[in-house]
């Protein structure tokens, strides 16, 4: 088997004058960041590869799957179909930035790990994404809103009963911290 052609490789490539032709400036999971992009680069590869978050993945990359899910000002939103530009001076958050500085779980976190909502482990990003994002906008949700939210997101290992009852435990937790807050 042959080496490579680097001359012609497109990743030994060089950059073409004006690819990174746009500059955003927005946090990510609570750290302002500043960042040049090409106009055409999509959120996920911007946050996988210029600040290393490898829990937002990569999976049908047309926004339906669920996998890359990131919360953009509080909103779920897949980040495989969304421009970076986008996020310019907005809140993003990922699963990296869901556990406190000190390691400590979050609710989301910890109830998926009680109640075996992780499965394989591929879905989990985006599907904790996605509940963080719920219980923001509704802490006590039924279960209908449950089923109705987390079916945006695919998961192949499971029913989602493990899935719901997690994010039922979720809620539970989120309004018992909250509580002790106060």
């Amino acid at each position: 088997m042959s080496e490579p052609d680097t001359e012609t490789s497109p990743a030994a490539a060089e950059v073409p004058p004006g690819a990174f032709d746009t500059s955003i400036e927005f946090s990510l999971n609570g750290e302002k960041r500043h960042c040049r992009i090409d106009s055409s680069a999509v959120l996920l590869d911007m946050l996988r590869a210029d600040f290393g978050c490898r829990g937002v993945r990569r999976s049908c990359e047309r926004g339906v799957c669920g996998a890359c899910t990131v919360l953009v000002d509080d909103v779920p939103v897949a980040s495989c179909s969304t421009f970076a530009f986008a996020v310019d001076g907005a809140a993003v958050e990922t699963v990296e930035g869901l556990a406190d500085p000190d390691g400590t779980l979050s609710p989301q976190q910890r109830a998926f790990a009680e109640c075996g909502g992780y499965q394989c482990g591929f879905c989990t990003s985006g599907m904790l994404m996605l509940t963080t994002g719920l219980l923001r906008r509704e802490p006590r949700p039924d279960r209908g809103t449950i089923r109705e939210w987390i079916s945006s997101n695919t998961c192949r290992c499971t029913g989602y009963e493990m899935i719901m009852e997690s994010v039922e435990r979720a809620a539970e937790l989120t309004v018992a911290r909250d509580g002790e807050r106060e």
